[in-house]
């Protein structure tokens, strides 16, 4: 094939998918993920005029004195949909928008029960779909489902905004029902949308962290999107005669989570569903459920009709660190040896991108399992090896030493260099014991929820990820005085009941309120998808506001990042995610930084752009992060030219 005529086969390739995108009807852009729109009336050469539109706050208030976060992001939907600007809320809420003024044309609520959730209480998304047995004009033949955090499925009417009757009971399907069990469990929430794969809605849960040993499993189910019908499930952790060598003799009495918390993808030509799976229970202490732990840590590829796995991938083997799939699987097509490969890419925790062919799961470049370090704690038998990309290259540092300390000055570098010096620190993959150890990455990544863009024309990859380095120790269990939300800014003790152990983890933070670890510590960067290259890497995020005391002016050594990007046909990249209240856009050719807004709290979500009467509009949830500390609000806030201007 010549390189013309690949060429031609990419252009057709992007306006199959932005042929979607232009209206974002998914919380990814796309049903795989890619976060791109091909929409270029803001460019390189005027995006510099962008001005605030319209600020919207869901004043819900439950918010009060409640803790919560805004990391969702909303759907533009096409005029026989409604036309509406949709959005989720923390608290069980969707509320339609009009798209130019922001103003709430009707809200939602779903009756949220609050009791029980320990959780703090977001929403990522709302999933519309198009019923294609019903008349245009027919009750719910537009529809919107939520993931409601205490595990329902609500079901309404896009237009109006009226519960779907039909739809489970009178709208709503209680998902713990089809585990037979009358109430919800109180460590099983929902929080990523579901997906719609061929009338069947996919849906994963997550389940909370540093609990205890034996949680409940992950389980993928799907329902009918029409009538709420359970129709089939995927449990990652095996039944005892399914169990092998990679699981204990009964798996399901030692261990459970493995689960799908982060947003899936869905190939509905191939009838595939993509579900990223997250770490087994207990997080950090693997003495109980020995072996690989297969489909945890993984990234699964699911028949859509009937949830059988086609095939799969492990990421980490016998995880002890809660490196969790954390992001969306990116659905693409990688131009290999002048033809177009059906490819999905998947980044993680750890800071590698890893990229396969999605209809047979082979790697797109090598993979190679190389030595890391050994546990010391009793009975843990680590993986004596884990996976490597040979590309992309590592985006996070995985080799820290005390001579790589950095500060302000030479006496917090001093006080930086002691700390890694007492470290245990063998690398990526050294596993935590009874004296402190380099975490680094740590389970906020590297990468993390917000996923990545990509261009199929340019066949350009854009990811952000976090660069701050932490410690992590275990300690007997009776040292456990308190648990809690998990702020990272502080030590804190987590029990793991049922297990010998707490885990202590904490930011390695020089006395100045720092990180220890050399700056940036996030970051944005672009990788070529043809060859694996990094072609750049920028630092993502001011620093003005992470010491002590905030100062008036920024410096720009990145920050630690929740959220993910936005890539348009016009090469601009929009991303907020950082801890400086910051709303930027960047060259996608080069990464310089064209433009930057300020926020009311950080925009710790993932933007999305859409064109409204003939006027560009950029949207991103400003809500702050819980996981920082950060303080909290509750407003989307749109930019677009100024009218005279477009």
């Amino acid at each position: 094939m010549n390189r013309t005529l690949a060429g031609a086969l990419l252009a057709t390739a992007a306006m199959v998918i932005t042929s979607v995108a232009q209206a974002w009807e998914f919380p990814g852009g796309d049903a795989g993920g890619q976060r791109y729109a091909d929409l270029r009336q803001i460019d390189r050469a005027n995006v510099h005029r962008l001005e605030q539109a319209w600020e919207y706050h869901f004043a819900e208030p439950e918010a009060d004195g409640a803790t919560s976060s805004l990391q969702m992001t909303p759907l533009y939907l096409p005029v026989r949909a409604g036309g509406h600007l949709v959005s989720c809320s923390p608290f069980g809420r969707i509320v339609a928008l009009d798209p130019a003024t922001g103003e709430e044309r009707w809200r939602h609520d779903s009756g949220l029960d609050e009791a029980g959730v320990r959780n703090h209480f977001k929403c990522r998304g709302i999933t519309w779909w198009e019923d294609p047995a019903k008349k245009p004009g027919e009750q719910c033949k537009q529809r919107l489902f939520m993931a409601v955090i205490d595990r329902r499925i609500v079901a309404i009417d896009a237009i109006d905004g009226q519960p779907c009757k039909e739809f489970g009971d009178d709208g709503e399907v209680k998902l713990y029902h089809s585990d037979g069990l009358a109430g919800r469990i109180p460590t099983v929430f929902s929080t990523s949308p579901p997906v719609v794969v061929n009338g069947n809605l996919v849906v994963g849960s997550q389940v909370e962290d540093f609990n205890q040993a034996h949680m409940p499993a992950g389980v993928v189910k799907a329902i009918d999107a029409r009538s709420g019908a359970f129709r089939w499930s995927f449990n990652p952790i095996p039944e005892q005669e399914q169990a092998s060598e990679s699981w204990p003799a009964n798996p399901r009495s030692v261990s459970g989570a493995a689960n799908v918390w982060a947003p899936i993808s869905v190939d509905a030509g191939r009838n595939m569903v993509f579900v990223p799976t997250s770490s087994p229970s207990p997080d950090y202490y693997g003495v109980y459920r020995p072996g690989d732990n297969r489909y945890a840590n993984s990234l699964v590829a699911l028949n859509g009709a009937t949830g059988e796995v086609i095939w799969h991938f492990q990421f980490v083997h016998h995880d002890l660190w809660d490196y969790d799939t954390p992001s969306q699987p990116i659905l693409t097509e990688v131009e290999r040896d002048g033809r177009l490969i059906p490819a999905v890419v998947q980044t993680t925790k750890q800071g590698l991108v890893f990229m396969f062919n999605r209809e047979t799961g082979e790697p797109l470049f090598g993979i190679e399992e190389r030595p890391v370090a050994k546990s010391l704690i009793e009975g843990e038998r680590a993986s004596p090896t884990q996976p490597f990309p040979l590309k992309p290259l590592p985006l996070a540092n995985h080799e820290l030493r005390a001579e790589d300390a950095w500060g302000f000055t030479f006496w917090d570098r001093g006080k930086c260099a002691e700390q890694f010096g007492k470290l245990r620190n063998e690398g990526i993959y050294t596993p935590f014991g009874l004296e402190p150890t380099l975490y680094n990455p740590s389970a906020l990544g590297g990468m993390n929820w917000g996923g990545a863009s990509v261009s199929i024309d340019e066949q350009l990859l854009i990811v952000n990820l976090s660069n701050a380095a932490m410690f992590g120790q275990l300690v007997p269990i009776e040292m456990a005085n308190s648990r809690g939300h998990w702020n990272p800014a502080l030590t804190q003790v987590n029990a793991m009941k049922g297990t010998p152990y707490a885990i202590v983890m904490g930011v390695i933070a020089s006395p100045l309120g720092v990180p220890c670890s050399p700056p940036p510590w996030g970051k944005l960067a672009a990788i070529d998808l043809r060859t694996g290259d990094i072609r750049w890497q920028v630092p993502l995020g001011s620093v003005h506001e992470m010491g002590p005391i905030a100062l008036p002016f920024e410096i720009e050594l990145g920050t630690p990042n929740l959220g993910g990007p936005l890539l348009t046909g016009s090469g601009l990249i929009f991303i907020g995610a950082t801890t400086d209240r910051r709303f930027r856009a960047f060259d996608s050719r080069s990464g310089e930084k064209l433009w930057t807004a300020r926020l009311p709290n950080d925009g710790s979500a993932s933007p999305m752009t859409y064109t409204h009467k003939g006027r560009q509009y950029v949207v991103i949830a400003a809500g702050g992060q819980v996981a920082f500390g950060r303080p909290l609000g509750d407003a989307l806030v749109a930019f677009a030219l100024p009218e005279q201007q477009q």
